[in-house]
């Protein structure tokens, strides 16, 4: 095993299969990132969404896609550009992935693409115990989908931020208020049929606790272009308010939890989880 993943193993403690498997996708999430770096991704592109919350802030819940956006919209940029260069820096570090260009179902205003690894094989890599191995189907992929928002809604601000390993490097990244907003556009205005996206609702916690700020004209670029706000005025800290206590009162808090769950470490935290508890957090919330 490399020197650089083994510290970066370090960080985990891995006692189950799963803990192994989402310390892999984590460890090569980071080497993407720096596959980005190298090819100067960056200076086109910043990092947002949870796993950045998690890679540059510490947020504590697995995570499996890295999102990005374009500095401006660009309708014709191509993830498949960066393909070669994501391969080989991984590579480089004892992992063999490969890379698929996403296809489009229909006109979107974003582009995809997958890193796939067979999850046997990259967990004998990082040395996982014999005994988890077993029985574990060898056809099972690891994948890792990278989306890029090639019409973003403008008005958000970035920053340079730095990752230590598995060497030194930068990330571009939305400033946490413009990060926060994005996740209460999700909270807001994402539409599932049946499902409930808790990552997004233990997201919210996490920010009211560690950073509540808000930028409120980002939240409200974002919902404008979704076509989830149409009024002429612009939002108010008390639009927001109600909105937000609108979709606690529509919440139900047990698929929630359940949701989120298999991403938490200690599922026990989710225990406090009530449509008082997300009022609560409702109160915290600082536009700016």
């Amino acid at each position: 095993m490399h020197d650089a993943i083994r510290s970066m193993l370090d960080r985990y403690e891995c006692r189950s299969r799963d803990d192994y498997v989402n310390a892999l996708r984590e460890i090569l999430q980071d080497l993407a990132l720096l596959g980005l770096w190298r090819s100067k991704f960056f200076e086109h592109a910043a990092f947002y969404g949870g796993t950045a919350l998690r890679v540059l802030h510490g947020l504590d819940r697995y995570s499996e896609d890295l999102d990005f956006s374009l500095l401006k919209p660009n309708a014709s940029f191509s993830l498949g550009a960066y393909g070669e260069a994501l391969q080989r820096e991984i590579s480089s570090f004892g992992f063999r992935v490969t890379f698929t260009q996403g296809r489009k179902k229909q006109a979107s205003a974003s582009d995809s693409a997958f890193l796939k690894a067979d999850t046997y094989s990259q967990l004998i890599e990082i040395e996982a115990r014999e005994e988890l191995l077993r029985n574990l189907h060898p056809g099972r992929t690891l994948k890792i989908r990278l989306e890029v928002d090639t019409d973003p809604p403008l008005g958000f601000q970035t920053e340079s931020q730095y990752v230590l390993l598995p060497v030194p490097f930068a990330v571009r990244a939305y400033c946490l208020p413009d990060l926060f907003a994005g996740k209460l556009h999700a909270v807001l205005c994402r539409k599932w049929k049946t499902r409930v996206k808790g990552r997004d609702w233990y997201d919210l916690v996490w920010y009211a606790g560690h950073h509540p700020e808000v930028r409120l004209s980002h939240l409200e670029a974002r919902m404008r272009q979704s076509g989830d706000y149409r009024e002429r005025d612009p939002m108010t800290p008390s639009t927001l308010q109600d909105r937000l206590l609108g979709a606690v009162d529509s919440l139900d808090v047990a698929k929630a939890r359940q949701e989120v769950a298999p991403f938490v470490r200690d599922p026990r935290v989710l225990d406090i989880w009530s449509a008082d508890f997300f009022r609560r957090i409702a109160d915290r919330i600082v536009p700016i």
